[in-house]
């Protein structure tokens, strides 16, 4: 996502009492227009909302609330970041058409309807909330696909691949939550969860080695960053024997082993982002933090599965929270730039809601491991308070210059 998008349209904006509409051209200019807002938006509230109503549902009764939290948040917030991506990147890549308007806006109809089911635990309305959400998921993989084969590519073969298990898992936890076996609609979370870490680790072979080059040279002349070929594909290959040992039903100490390799694959990452005194830039840093989270917390799951003194929960937290969340908000303040013809340059309120998002991680995380007593107030308010902020500065930062063409903020560079 490197390749800087134009701005269009004009200034001109139309007022309703004294709030000014989005500019509907600017909304679906591209995907990520509209879905990376979405996403932060769900993002911010949905822990929070949760917080609020004491970690339980208005109308939950046979799936415990914990697991709509787990949907919500894999298949809710992440989804929306990532029906963006392909959205916007897919076509960038290949040079397919990109989709706009009223097809982005039906996904983006189809993506709220699964939302509102799961904003109060509705379980009459599982059924339709299934096939909305089995709508825009399954649109993804035809999209990548179709692109694929017209262009005669198989580079995005491995995206297809990973969307197409995320989609299978999120229709079976859907499917568990209508019969009753949460036993298996914890089994599809846990499937839906790798598969966004196999997508994680395909992105970011992609993605690091072009914004690190972007950093180095500004100019685009040269690429004096060059990856290991042997890690572009370990993380997502690994992750790949994680799902398949879970799906296999292989013994706890077995996928535990498993879990640890893929962790160390995500660490070693890593290494890769010793680029000089340019590594201390907030881009780098947070793109950084996201292999690192993810790798430890998969090597933290594998351990509790060996029976260290902590909850497998926790780890996937670790995981979800530092390594997915750092980077869904990394490329969205990456990207929102570059995609609106801004210089690479994280602002103020990028690099704050970094923070707040990495403070809000080892807050969750750190107590379960004994290391300092839980914040004091109601379970998990905290935390959710300074995700809930992240996002939010993300979106102050980055709102008017993704729906009201022209007009730049302070964290857009």
């Amino acid at each position: 996502m490197t390749k800087p998008g134009t701005k269009t349209g004009t200034k001109t904006k139309t007022k309703i009492g004294g709030w000014r509409c989005p500019d509907k051209r600017a909304m679906t200019h591209e995907g990520l227009r509209l879905f990376f807002p979405l996403a932060a938006t769900h993002a911010a509230l949905w822990p929070f909302l949760w917080v609020l109503q004491g970690l339980d549902l208005v109308f939950a009764n046979t799936v415990p609330p914990a697991l709509w939290h787990g949907y919500e948040m894999v298949i809710g917030a992440f989804g929306a970041a990532l029906l963006g991506f392909i959205a916007t990147t897919v076509p960038e890549w290949t040079g397919a058409t990109r989709p706009g308007g009223r097809l982005l806006f039906a996904l983006a109809g189809l993506w709220l309807c699964g939302r509102l089911v799961g904003l109060l635990g509705a379980e009459a309305l599982i059924i339709p909330g299934a096939l909305a959400d089995g709508a825009w998921l399954l649109w993804m993989v035809w999209f990548v696909l179709r692109a694929s084969f017209a262009r005669r590519t198989t580079s995005l073969i491995g995206f297809g691949f990973w969307l197409a298990l995320l989609a299978g898992a999120a229709l079976c936890t859907r499917w568990g939550f209508l019969t009753g076996d949460i036993e298996a609609a914890s089994l599809a979370l846990r499937l839906a969860i790798y598969a966004f870490l196999g997508l994680l680790g395909l992105t970011m072979a992609r993605i690091v080695p072009a914004i690190t080059n972007l950093v180095l040279d500004p100019t685009r002349e040269t690429t004096p960053f060059r990856p290991h070929p042997g890690r572009r594909r370990l993380a997502p290959g690994l992750v790949a024997l994680v799902f398949a040992g879970e799906l296999a039903g292989l013994s706890p100490e077995v996928t535990a082993y498993l879990l640890i390799a893929a962790g160390a694959a995500f660490l070693d990452r890593l290494a890769e982002q010793f680029i000089g005194r340019e590594a201390f830039r907030a881009e780098i840093i947070a793109l950084g933090l996201s292999a690192g989270f993810a790798g430890l917390g998969l090597v933290l799951a594998g351990a509790a599965r060996l029976g260290a003194p902590f909850a497998e929960t926790m780890a996937l937290h670790l995981t979800l929270m530092g390594g997915l969340g750092m980077a869904v908000l990394g490329v969205f303040s990456i990207a929102g730039l570059l995609h609106t013809a801004r210089p690479l340059g994280l602002g103020w309120s990028a690099r704050l809601a970094i923070a707040l998002l990495t403070g809000a991680t080892l807050l969750r995380v750190v107590p379960g491991l004994g290391l300092m007593p839980f914040p004091p107030g109601p379970a998990h308010l905290a935390e959710s308070l300074l995700w809930a902020a992240a996002f939010a500065l993300w979106l102050k930062a980055y709102l008017p210059i993704f729906w009201y063409e022209g007009e730049a903020t302070d964290g857009g560079g």
